[in-house]
Formats: C-alpha cells, sequence, structure tokens
C-alpha cells in the first residue's frame, strides 16, 4: 500500500491590498508613503491630500510598506499616524473596489489550484497536495496568475499545514515565496516571537513573556505543567502542537460565517443624552445595512448583539438570543435595542456595532416587515 503524499498547503497573501489597489489608481503616489483610512476625499487630479491635514477621529485601513516604515500600522489612531507620517498621502476606504479585485485574484487562483478556502478579502489557503508541479513552481504560477488578474503582488508561504503557511507568507513581504520544509521549522519559525502563531493574541502574548517565553522556540520547549497552570490543559496542549509546527486542520473549501456584523467608530465621541437623535440614527443605519448583508448572504441569525466602546477604550458586549432566527432590521432592531438596555450608559461612546450570530439559511418566504425608526434606547 502506497503512502499518503505529504501535504502541501500554501496561504496567499496579498501586498497592503488596499493601498495597493489605490495605487493602481493613483499610481503618481507610487513609492510614497500612502494611508487608508477614517473620512478622507478622493484626490482630484493633481491634489495631494496629505495626512496632516486631517482632522477628526478615524483609524488606518492599512498603509503602503513605505508608511509602514515610518511606524504607521493598520488600526492606529489617524491623529497619531499624521504625528509620525504627516506628509503620507491619504485616501478614503473603496470597499467596492476592494471586493472587486478579491474577486479577481481568487478566480485567477482557482484557475490553477481549485482546491481554496477563503479566509478574507485578501488571504486564502489552497491545497496543493494533489498537483503535479514542485512547490516552488507552483507558487511562481500562482503569483503570476494573480498578477495577470489584478496587476498587483502577493506573497505566499507553502508548508505542510495552514499554520506555518501564514506564518511564512508574512516572512518575505512583499512579493515573497517562502519554503517551509524540513528543518525550516528550528531556522525559519522558531527564533520568531510568540505573538506571530495566529491564535496568540496580545494577552497571551504578554502571559507568556511574564514566564520567561518569548520566542517560537521557548515555547516548545516549555514545561508542560507550567503551561497547564497558567492556560489549562486544553490551551496549554495547543500552545506545545503549534510550537512544534503540529497542525492537522484540512483546507476546507466551503465554510459559513459564524456571524455577521456592522460597526462605526465615530468622528468624536457622541454624548448618550446631547447625542441621542444622532446616534438613534446611525443605530438604525447599523441595523439596515445588517440586515442587507443577511439579505445578500441569504442567512438569518437567532442571536442579535451589540458592541460598545466607551471614550476610555472600554468595550462592552451584550447578546439575545431570540426564539426565532430573523433577518429583517425592524427585529434586528428591537433585539439590540433590548442588548442596550442591559448597558449603563454613563460615558461617551467612541463606537457602536450590531451583530448578528447563529446563522442558518433564511427562509426564502421572508418576514416581510420593513424598517422602523426607533429611539437608541
Amino acid at each position: 500500500m502506497s503512502e499518503s503524499p505529504i501535504r502541501r498547503i500554501a496561504h496567499l497573501d496579498m501586498d497592503a491590498f488596499y493601498a495597493s489597489v489605490e495605487l493602481l489608481r493613483h499610481p503618481e503616489f507610487r513609492g510614497q508613503p500612502v494611508v487608508i483610512g477614517g473620512r478622507a476625499v478622493s484626490p482630484r487630479e493633481g491634489d495631494h491630500v496629505r495626512l496632516r491635514d486631517y482632522v477628526g477621529r478615524g483609524v488606518i485601513t492599512t498603509a503602503t510598506y513605505e508608511a509602514r516604515a515610518l511606524g504607521v500600522h493598520s488600526a492606529m489612531g489617524m491623529m497619531k499616524a499624521a504625528r509620525l507620517a504627516p506628509d503620507a498621502v491619504l485616501l478614503p476606504v473603496d470597499f467596492p473596489a476592494y471586493r472587486h479585485y478579491s474577486r479577481l485574484f481568487k478566480a485567477a487562483v482557482a484557475e490553477v489550484a481549485p482546491r481554496i478556502e477563503d479566509r478574507g478579502i485578501d488571504e486564502i489557503y489552497i491545497d496543493l497536495t494533489a498537483l503535479p508541479q514542485d512547490s516552488e513552481t507552483l507558487a511562481r504560477r500562482l503569483k503570476q496568475a494573480v498578477r495577470d488578474a489584478t496587476g498587483l503582488s502577493c506573497s505566499i508561504g507553502i508548508s505542510p499545514n495552514k499554520l506555518l503557511s501564514k506564518i511564512a507568507s508574512d516572512l518575505d513581504k512583499p512579493d515573497g515565496i517562502t519554503l517551509i520544509g524540513p528543518g525550516d521549522l528550528q531556522r525559519r519559525i522558531w527564533p520568531l516571537s510568540v505573538s506571530k502563531v495566529n491564535g496568540i493574541g496580545p494577552k497571551a502574548t504578554v502571559r507568556l513573556q511574564s514566564m520567561g517565553i518569548d520566542t517560537i522556540a521557548q515555547l516548545a520547549g516549555a514545561a508542560p505543567d507550567r503551561l497547564q497552570e497558567a492556560f489549562g490543559l486544553g490551551m496549554a496542549q495547543w500552545l506545545l502542537d503549534v510550537a512544534h509546527g503540529i497542525d492537522d486542520r484540512p483546507v476546507v473549501m466551503e465554510s459559513e460565517p459564524r456571524s455577521i456584523s456592522r460597526e462605526t467608530t465615530f468622528e468624536r465621541d457622541l454624548h448618550v443624552v446631547r447625542d441621542r437623535a444622532s446616534l438613534s440614527r446611525v443605530f438604525l443605519e447599523l441595523c439596515e445595512r445588517l440586515a442587507q448583508d443577511l439579505a445578500r448572504k441569504g442567512v438569518r441569525g437567532a442571536t442579535v448583539g451589540i458592541k460598545l466602546r466607551f471614550d476610555d477604550f472600554r468595550v462592552v458586549t451584550r447578546d439575545l438570543t431570540l426564539d426565532e432566527a430573523v433577518s429583517d432590521s425592524d427585529s434586528i432592531h428591537r433585539a439590540a435595542g433590548q442588548c442596550l438596555k442591559r448597558v449603563t450608559l454613563d460615558r461617551r461612546l467612541r463606537l457602536l456595532g450590531v451583530r448578528v450570530s447563529k446563522l442558518e439559511p433564511a427562509d426564502d418566504a421572508g418576514s416581510g416587515r420593513h424598517p422602523v425608526q426607533l429611539s437608541l434606547y
């Protein structure tokens, strides 16, 4: 009986995706620090909208590598970014354009390697195991297919599993190919910070560092009982597995979203009383847009939740599970309103979000109900 072939899993990650799409439309900004985000205004021909001129709240969605070299990164506040890179070009977010290019690059990849797991607008996993070419040849074919279809570059990591491939795709950005074979776990992965492992977040990183564990190599050599005491049995076993490059997860070609959400960060902190009308309007708009998202995906959900971030950066979430799944904005709005009643609104708000989870296929008949303007409360 022949042995099963060694798995070859690729992680393809588009390079600075949003910014790269914008540079296709604004090639005059190539080579300059460019940031995308906030409520920027699209530049007219010959104009140069600079980050130093931005006024208001907002966060960076993404940035070119030239801007990242100045310390700017995604999720950074716009005003802080302006202090670091005042001359950076500022462009607005254009999600329809990004979704268009996302569809193009995924279709191009599917022509070369059809076993794809969609992980978001700018990244996918690809199972290459059954394909006859060697890994480097396949990586170059995939990169060329993406460039021919979009004019954009991507970086690809290939290893026996999803865990290592995702780490690898980030090692030689931009426009990189990174192959992880025998000996490369110790040589290229182990020296990295534990934070490079997808699933080890900021809190776990800090806790590991407090134990003297900074690198993946140190995590691989950690005493299991110490990890179990700090994280519990299940998490400790997972940490040891990932540190040794163990990951058996398959590439899943079809997956349903677990939840769908909409949220917005306000240009200024809003007062729950004096800005009640504005908050109520935004609250309704979020519910309406969320209902549209559910309709596009053909799903509905039984759990409705909210997310609030206050001016002290404290985040509060609340959920309500209904007797029946819903998809219309009226029902979402009413359920989210019930969640709001369970929160003490004693500080100004920076962010408001609404989500629907426990998703299932929608009833084709629909509810027939329409949005109703309600109070925030």
